[in-house]
């Protein structure tokens, strides 16, 4: 072997040297866990005693099973509900905090903070603002003249919509990815709008709105993933007190929680979560499948050549 294979061969072996703590994470952090759960969920298996094969029988229980049904039909009411008001609301935001006015770096950073905030103490806090009884939310609906007030978390109607309300806390996050993608919309459209006469409304619609389309797919495809997730926030206010709403706030990642570290049935648990990827990859291919229809990117000459 020549010297330059000799040199090539070394540096080889020294790339997977400094890659193998990646390689060792992925294999064993990532690749193992994901083929045990798949073959777990055609098992029962309670951690004690060792797997006994089911084949089907754990997801043909799914399909009978009145909690499962449940937990999808609330994890829906949230998705519904949430992803549509997070991604306006979150673009409103970054429209005001691409503002060029004195201050507006203060604050972005003030908007963002609630972001980077640990979801468990985000719920605890807004489960003592959202106590029917005594919290600061209430109080203040009464001091408006609204005297019967919502019961929030402890009502079946609100449950869900209470959820919905908490995570607009974090909306800054959205908001700062939005004015990225504002920031990143060439100047030059917006002059040759503003020369044909286009007016504030007409350069949002025609320039804005279609320029920030593949950020609004980023934004939509993470705001459906963590729909789906949506365990920590929902797990603690279900769990703050909450008095006669049954199974409303039962959301999937809940249920599932349930059914493996309360039942002790991890088989079933593993079937759930692989009925989960496989919704939500289909809900995301569905997306992209669509995005050709209503995203657009600017047409760079340079890429062209």
């Amino acid at each position: 072997m020549t010297r330059k294979g000799l040199q090539a061969r070394k540096e080889q072996r020294a790339a997977y040297l400094f890659l193998s703590p990646w390689l060792i994470g992925l294999i064993g952090l990532w690749l193992i866990p994901i083929i045990a759960s798949l073959l777990l969920s055609f098992s029962e298996y309670d951690i004690i005693t060792p797997p006994q094969w089911l084949g089907l029988d754990n997801y043909r229980e799914l399909f009978d099973d009145r909690t499962f049904w449940v937990s999808i039909r609330v994890t829906l009411k949230y998705m519904v509900l949430s992803v549509p008001l997070y991604i306006i609301t979150g673009l409103l935001l970054s429209m005001v905090l691409n503002l060029k006015i004195r201050g507006i770096n203060m604050f972005r950073t003030l908007f963002f903070l609630p972001a980077v905030l640990s979801g468990v103490a985000v719920a605890v806090l807004w489960v003592a603002l959202l106590n029917p009884d005594v919290g600061a939310i209430n109080e203040a609906l009464r001091a408006v003249g609204i005297d019967d007030p919502p019961r929030w978390l402890d009502s079946p109607r609100w449950a869900v919509p209470s959820v919905v309300l908490v995570g607009l806390w974090g909306i800054g996050g959205g908001a700062i990815i939005y004015l990225s993608g504002l920031q990143n919309i060439s100047a030059q459209l917006y002059e040759a709008v503003e020369l044909d006469g286009a007016g504030p409304f007409q350069r949002f619609r025609y320039v804005t709105l279609p320029m920030l389309t593949p950020t609004l797919l980023f934004v939509l495809l993470t705001s459906l993933i963590d729909a789906f997730q949506v365990f920590d926030l929902a797990y603690v206010l279900s769990r703050g007190g909450t008095q006669g709403i049954g199974d409303s706030l039962t959301f999937y990642l809940i249920n599932l929680w349930d059914e493996a570290f309360q039942n002790g049935r991890y088989g079933y648990a593993s079937a759930m979560a692989w009925m989960l990827v496989l919704g939500a990859a289909a809900v995301i291919l569905v997306i992209f499948k669509t995005s050709g229809r209503w995203v657009y990117y600017e047409y760079d000459p340079e890429r062209e050549r």
